[in-house]
């Protein structure tokens, strides 16, 4: 027994070694892009890529087929403009650029076409509350209707876009039901959302539908001190 808890005494000084030997590059810690690449790999490691990154303005990091995104609380609008959503999905390997939410959406668009094994999509986004999901969800949906649409039929155009203003359009009616002041975020999703997109045969955004569920309905009798209700009951008091 007493040889033994000396090897597990030694494998943990080794490991603790190799920990303090990665976080001493500091450096160089915004590079690792993919966390899988991160070695070894612990919560102190991965955070402090994530911390590293984060700092100098990389919010998006892979870990594995998973996208990890940290929430700036800043504007970056360069982060979202039509040309990003074009260079990445002209690319020839989305994966090789940097990590991004468009990276992901680019690369279930082509998994829909592709002609040997053409598979249904879905992409999950969770996190915190606060974390930046609805943004998130919007900027997949803004990619999506901007790839999706005709090039060649304008009236195919003016499908995509009907779609996507409808989508867009009912988030208000949704957030005023469904959304409510929490001590993390102003105007916190109560609830889950669950957004379907269909493709005509020629890969064009053809129709979408949402589905609700998972309504927290307790909030209505009750509220966490220095939370809210949802933002429908304080909009019909102010208006009347």
């Amino acid at each position: 027994m007493a040889k033994k808890k000396i090897e597990q005494d030694d494998l943990s000084e080794s490991f603790e070694e190799e920990v303090r030997a990665f976080l001493s590059n500091e450096e160089k810690l915004h590079l690792f892009d993919d966390l899988t690449k991160v070695n070894p790999v612990t919560t102190t490691t991965v955070l402090k890529c994530l911390q590293a990154r984060y700092t100098v303005n990389l919010f998006y990091t892979n870990a594995g087929c998973s996208l990890v995104a940290l929430n700036p609380f800043q504007p970056f609008s360069c982060l979202y403009s039509p040309e990003l959503m074009r260079e990445y999905h002209v690319a020839l390997r989305p994966q090789d650029l940097k990590p991004h939410i468009f990276a992901v959406a680019e690369q279930t668009y082509r998994n829909v076409q592709s002609q040997i094994d053409p598979v249904n999509q879905s992409i999950i986004v969770s996190g915190e509350s606060g974390a930046g999901k609805t943004w998130t969800s919007r900027c997949l949906m803004k990619f999506y209707a901007s790839v999706a649409a005709s090039v060649i039929s304008p009236k195919g155009s003016e499908t995509v876009e009907r779609i996507e203003k409808r989508v867009l359009d009912s988030n208000p009616v949704m957030e005023a039901f469904g959304n409510a002041c929490t001590l993390r975020n102003n105007n916190s999703s109560r609830f889950g959302k669950y957004i379907q997109l269909q493709l005509d045969r020629f890969h064009h955004l053809s129709s979408a539908s949402i589905q609700t569920f998972l309504l927290e309905k307790t909030r209505v009798a009750y509220q966490a001190p220095n939370e809210r209700n949802f933002h429908i009951f304080y909009q019909i008091t102010k208006g009347a």
